[in-house]
């Protein structure tokens, strides 16, 4: 298990949340609004928030455009990553990926399966780095936003985890 730190201070990282979906609106986006208040009460900054529906271009063209953003260092987004026709997100996202993190998705769905059983194979949870920028795309429910963020998000976007974590990355992302 990670652990803090405690001699390191804290750094606020800069998110980015994208719900991914046909059918809902801001008032119905319960796993968006999961996502932001967590970082939030973790002390990260959201930056930007949006929802776009299941459609690759419009997605892409979010993503990129805060890829291309030096102000968001991390983006989440939630949605999309199921079996369904409409389901797109890993199609949209992967191209735009400098680096796959192949872990993300595997470790996303062994913590998963402790809770919803083989249902997670249905995941397609993924994860990747774009210029210099952490892309993590969650499935929609906000049970599987919560177990992301609790096991392995929070953490890894916490500077103090040791013995690693994401943060402590994120000044070396763009070395060549």
């Amino acid at each position: 298990m990670s652990e803090h730190f405690s001699e390191q201070a804290f750094l606020p990282l800069k998110i980015a949340i994208l719900t991914v979906s046909d059918s809902r609106g801001e008032d119905q986006d319960s796993s968006g609004r999961y996502l932001k208040e967590s970082a939030e009460a973790a002390g990260h900054r959201v930056v930007a928030k949006a929802i776009v529906p299941d459609d690759v271009y419009q997605l892409r063209a979010v993503v990129s455009r805060w890829i291309a953003d030096p102000e968001v260092n991390v983006i989440l987004s939630t949605g999309g990553t199921g079996v369904t026709g409409r389901d797109s997100t890993p199609e949209a996202v992967r191209p735009l990926f400098d680096k796959g993190i192949e872990g993300f998705g595997e470790l996303f769905r062994q913590v998963s399966f402790e809770e919803i059983g083989a249902s997670t194979i249905q995941s397609r949870a993924i994860a990747g780095l774009a210029n210099g920028t952490f892309v993590f795309c969650l499935p929609g429910s906000t049970g599987a936003c919560r177990t992301a963020w609790e096991n392995i998000l929070r953490p890894q976007l916490d500077i103090r985890t040791r013995p690693c974590n994401f943060a402590q990355l994120i000044p070396r992302l763009r070395e060549q």
